[in-house]
């Protein structure tokens, strides 16, 4: 968005006119009247004129964990109210009651509680879209509700990973590092889908000890669509807290392991770090789709016949490389497919579609790969002794097509290097 789009102007007769389209939007989200509260110079504070709450607390967010004070503050006074944290894409409230925190809430799509539910293993994503359809046909009936009605889960599992919920809002809140925040005294009850009574000093310690760890996770597991791989030759770890080590298959992403043993992402990534560190465990990059890895070979096979073309070279190459992949090992793939198009592209869609019938998995992913690469490479190595010639004769300091190929291709290559070294 342009710098201004958040601007508006107020007129020496005291008109207020938005500048950008942001806010414009937030101007016709409040209308009716407000009262202007006194303000130093270079702030403007307006509150609704009716039924407003008492705001008690407003602000500015500079860094992560800027609010950890705020909340130990808000604990030890003991308020009650709620405190809105509002990021660019996010709202975050915490409920505070009498030193503790009591509830959450956030439209952060994976701190909703299906989210939840589906990331702790306790729903499946299916189960998560009926209780999601039946709460948006108006009979007014929250998530929780309905998954207790369907028998999904008690309704003291689902205390219990309410709870969770809250506290992952909660540690969310505290990773904020710009936005603003205000704290709002009182709040009506039936905001608190369910009410806690979480202790506001143990939450915070908390919240600063997975701002220090994740740091030193992320470091060994960059995210939660890595894949953790047993390292052969090792026994398996005395310890194993959560039954990670147990789940690891080398297929199963850090999401899916936390879906397996019923934990959440920090608790999975620090079990994870530790057998890392001990030498049981090591991390590879997650696994490109089908349909990922086809439209990387697009992108190289489309610039190398596009440059042939205009050296009306291309057509030569391309029944070459069609002869190539007749008799190399993906030939069932290139022939079930129909075969690639002028510009030497292949159907992601019917690439995926094929691999699946024959059974879907690494293995096929790993033998699309290689084919792919081979493919790639063996066109590059057909286009060189015309590319070579085009690049003497310019001299416009372009890269060289065989490195921007290479460029292009480096996905791929990573996953065959990768592929190479696991047992």
């Amino acid at each position: 968005m342009k710098d201004d789009d958040d601007v508006v102007e107020i007129a020496p007769s005291g008109v207020v006119q938005p500048v950008g389209q942001r806010a414009s939007l937030r101007l016709q989200g409040r209308t009716g009247p407000f009262h202007i509260l006194p303000s130093p110079p270079d702030l403007v504070v307006l509150r609704r004129a009716e039924n407003a709450r008492t705001c008690l607390l407003s602000g500015e967010i500079k860094s992560a964990g800027a609010l950890c004070d705020l909340f130990m503050f808000v604990a030890h006074v003991a308020w009650r109210g709620e405190f809105i944290v509002q990021e660019e894409s996010s709202t975050r409230s915490i409920f505070f009651d009498e030193g503790h925190v009591v509830g959450a809430r956030s439209n952060v799509v994976k701190e909703r509680l299906g989210e939840v539910l589906y990331r702790y293993g306790v729903l499946t994503r299916e189960q998560v879209t009926t209780c999601g359809d039946v709460t948006a046909d108006g009979r007014g009936l929250r998530f929780g509700e309905v998954a207790v009605k369907l028998g999904l889960l008690t309704r003291e599992t689902l205390f219990g990973l309410m709870s969770r919920q809250t506290e992952e809002i909660f540690y969310g809140t505290l990773l904020a590092h710009s936005g603003t925040f205000h704290f709002l005294e009182g709040y009506d009850e039936a905001q608190l889908s369910s009410r806690q009574k979480l202790s506001v000093s143990t939450l915070v310690r908390e919240g600063i000890r997975r701002m220090h760890e994740t740091r030193y996770f992320r470091a060994r597991i960059p995210s939660e669509l890595h894949i953790p791989m047993r390292v052969a030759g090792h026994a398996p770890p005395e310890n194993d807290p959560n039954g990670v080590y147990e789940a690891i298959d080398g297929e199963r992403p850090v999401h899916e392991i936390c879906r397996c043993v019923g934990a959440g992402e920090f608790d999975v990534s620090r079990a994870l770090f530790q057998l890392v560190q001990s030498g049981h465990v090591s991390i590879r990059p997650p696994r490109m789709a089908p349909k990922e890895m086809v439209l990387v070979y697009n992108d190289a096979i489309a610039l190398i016949l596009r440059e042939l073309d205009a050296m009306d070279e291309g057509d030569a190459v391309r029944a070459q490389l069609a002869k190539f992949m007749s008799q190399s090992a993906g030939a069932s793939l290139v022939a079930a497919i129909g075969g690639p198009a002028d510009d030497g592209t292949l159907d992601p869609a019917k690439v995926a579609t094929h691999l699946e019938k024959e059974g879907g998995g690494a293995a096929q992913n790993d033998k699309l790969t290689t084919w792919l690469h081979e493919f790639a490479s063996y066109a590059l190595f057909l286009a060189r002794p015309h590319l070579r010639r085009l690049e003497q004769s310019q001299a416009n300091g372009k890269p060289r097509l065989s490195l921007r190929v290479n460029t292009i291709l480096e996905p791929l290559s990573s996953h065959l290097k990768q592929t190479a070294k696991e047992p």
